[in-house]
């Protein structure tokens, strides 16, 4: 058993979310949200060399000294897995261990909105899903995979950095490939995969002007593409898309994300007033003809104010503080929650005040 294995069962047993082993500090764990010492000395940089080492193969401690960083799945004795992130810092080496949750949860389960089980079922397209780091992102796209090979006959491709979550085929043919793996890179990647029969393509990260482009590609030519963004709003994900392109492209690439972009779903994790975890609170946005058209006439800007003025009722589409007003209705968040992660806080605030005193 390796000794780092002893940190990482306090982490499963807190029901935490991470652990934080850092040359120069004490171990802390993440728990919901929240970082939380362990009582253990600061640990020195030789030790925390050879704890982390210590589960590193030989091809994996050759990447770190090349890179000075390296992500990379680790599995504990009785299956529990972690993401892990081994980098270098001023005070020596350090590592972030997230948790993987060994059942793949369902979109019911992260009560996650009808309008993104409507999105999986698309034949094409592109669908982003973004949020802030640590907000699920990966989660999502795993209960989103869960959904179609659960749904549906199809072949899905997921490129990711490491993987997570493993599927099991169930009704799809699901091919994971990890990169720095089985793929040098996410470009690389989606560029066999269209030589690969794909029918859902899902992107780990969609971070330089390569994996857009070939992401858009896959959509033009009837694949279904997921891809992520680490932005706080639905409206800035199709801002980043842009602008990762060359410039002197940006009104092309804007003419076909209007026609090609199905919908964006944007997340953060809020602490749920039980003080039981957290659970997602989402923006939805969707394709109508007014959103594609203000995406083409370059007037992204108008998207935040169009999910927060207008009435979507029925359409699926909403605005992140609405969905926060529900969930402080329903008293499943705080309203001081709802207002740390609110768009509009004084809007919010307003709504909030507005409401009867027994909802």
């Amino acid at each position: 058993m390796a000794r780092i294995d002893s940190f990482l069962r306090l982490v499963l047993d807190q029901h935490a979310s991470d652990l934080h082993f850092h040359a120069g500090s004490a171990p802390f764990i993440r728990h919901d949200g929240d970082l939380v010492p362990i009582p253990f000395r600061a640990l020195t940089e030789d030790e925390t060399v050879r704890f982390i080492f210590e589960i590193l193969s030989e091809e994996q401690r050759a990447r770190f000294e090349r890179d000075r960083e390296v992500d990379l799945a680790y599995v504990l004795e009785g299956g529990a897995r972690f993401r892990v992130n081994v980098f270098t810092q001023s005070r020596g080496v350090g590592a972030v261990f997230r948790v993987i949750p060994a059942k793949i949860p369902t979109l019911d389960d992260l009560r996650l909105p009808s309008a993104l089980r409507k999105l999986a079922q698309q034949a094409n397209g592109l669908v982003l899903i973004t949020g802030p780091t640590g907000s699920g992102k990966t989660t999502t796209l795993a209960a989103v995979v869960n959904e179609i090979n659960r749904t549906s006959r199809r072949h899905v491709i997921t490129v990711e950095d490491p993987i997570e979550f493993v599927h099991t085929p169930i009704q799809s043919v699901v091919t994971q490939r990890q990169v720095g793996k089985h793929t040098d890179s996410f470009a690389g990647a989606l560029r066999s995969a269209l030589r690969e029969s794909p029918d859902v393509i899902v992107v780990g990260e969609m971070r330089d002007y390569e994996t857009v482009q070939l992401g858009l590609s896959a959509a033009e030519t009837g694949v279904l593409v997921f891809g992520t963004l680490h932005t706080n709003s639905a409206a800035k994900a199709v801002d980043r898309i842009i602008d990762v392109c060359p410039e002197e492209v940006h009104d092309q690439v804007r003419g076909i994300i209007s026609v090609l972009l199905k919908g964006v779903m944007a997340q953060h994790l809020c602490k749920r007033a039980n003080g039981e975890g957290r659970l997602a609170v989402t923006e939805m946005l969707l394709q109508t003809y007014a959103t594609a058209n203000m995406i083409r006439e370059n007037k992204v800007f108008q998207l935040d104010s169009f999910l927060q003025a207008s009435d979507h009722a029925g359409t699926g589409m909403r605005s992140l503080d609405s969905s926060l007003l529900e969930y402080v209705k329903a008293s499943l968040i705080t309203p001081d929650e709802a207002l740390s992660i609110a768009s509009y806080p004084d809007i919010l605030r307003r709504a909030i005040a507005e409401l009867p005193e027994d909802a």
